[in-house]
């Protein structure tokens, strides 16, 4: 299946203004969503709790008529409760695969640092391969695939920090802050009005779009064209941060790679064919906050990553075209 630019812009405006009717404001949050689909990566959300992290998911996969999951991270959670497990059956005496939560298309990992690492670990193949070993055999996910993960910035108490082995293979990093007044006037109208508890009914939404679909937007995507100008663009943003003063530990590659990835996203749903330095500008922060560790002096300062990128993106000069 094949799509054209302007099908795979129109069919993404359809599903951002679908989620919008579920998930008030976050107009920001919800493009970056479909920055990391349409780049065929892994998001990692971090937000206090109550700001719709799972209601945006839900509405998302009802969207792409998707299947969904959600894993509660927990301390005694085990790595096979996530990929799943061989299971001698008395019967057949015969051992039965029991495949796990992962095998589906969109997949919420609540509060992944509550769990410990060995867990955490057990998702790095997931995200990276598409895959799952059970007992030495590999099974493949059905595409699309997408990770979606959510940690606490205030409960610190009982969370394991994510490596960063793990932290490298999200391909963003979205922030989700309060809504302003209006927004959470109209979110409190819509859940206090006509409804049962505090759950809002995503089966109202209309479903867009197919997981084919979906597909052949991530195929198009991966092919708009790029400038020999703007890679050099990223990788120049990535290898500053390699030599910045306030920075102990720059990004890696997989930076500079996802940078060019996110931008064709965002070219794609700005409906264009090609690829602007000012894709690499808007998207920087999100590609980069999670792959770099700031010195010790910054954070005893109260510095924090996204202050430092922006000094960086206003050092490193773009390209004119």
């Amino acid at each position: 299946m094949s799509i054209t630019i302007e099908q795979a812009h129109q069919t993404a405006q359809a599903i951002h203004q679908q989620i919008h009717q579920a998930v008030v404001g976050q107009n920001a949050v919800i493009e970056q969503i479909l920055l990391a689909l349409f780049a065929g990566g892994h998001v990692l959300i971090e937000g206090a709790p109550g700001l719709g992290k799972t209601l945006l998911v839900r509405a998302l996969s009802h969207c792409i008529s998707g299947q969904f999951s959600r894993i509660q991270f927990t301390p005694d959670l085990m790595p096979t409760d996530v990929t799943g497990h061989a299971l001698f059956d008395l019967k057949t005496e015969q051992f039965e695969i029991r495949k796990g939560p992962v095998f589906t298309n969109l997949l919420l990992a609540d509060e992944i640092n509550r769990a410990p690492a060995k867990t955490q670990a057990a998702l790095l193949e997931v995200m990276q391969e598409a895959q799952v070993t059970i007992e030495g055999k590999p099974f493949q996910l059905s595409p699309p695939f997408m990770v979606l993960a959510t940690q606490n910035p205030i409960e610190q108490e009982g969370t394991y920090p994510l490596p960063e082995a793990q932290l490298d293979r999200f391909l963003l990093k979205v922030k989700i802050d309060y809504p302003d007044k209006n927004e959470e006037n109209q979110l409190v109208a819509n859940i206090t009005q006509g409804q049962i508890g505090d759950n809002l009914n995503v089966s109202q939404l209309e479903v867009i779009t197919q997981a084919d679909t979906i597909i052949a937007i991530q195929t198009a995507t991966a092919n708009l064209q790029v400038d020999q100008q703007v890679i050099d663009y990223a990788v120049n943003i990535v290898r500053t941060t390699r030599e910045w003063s306030g920075i102990a530990v720059g990004s890696g590659p997989r930076g500079s790679i996802g940078l060019i990835r996110v931008a064709r996203a965002k070219a794609l749903l700005a409906g264009r064919e090609f690829v602007i330095p000012d894709d690499i500008k808007q998207v920087a922060t999100s590609v980069l906050r999670h792959r770099i560790i700031l010195s010790a002096e910054l954070e005893i300062e109260g510095h924090h990553s996204d202050f430092v990128l922006e000094q960086i993106l206003e050092k490193v000069p773009a390209p004119r075209m």
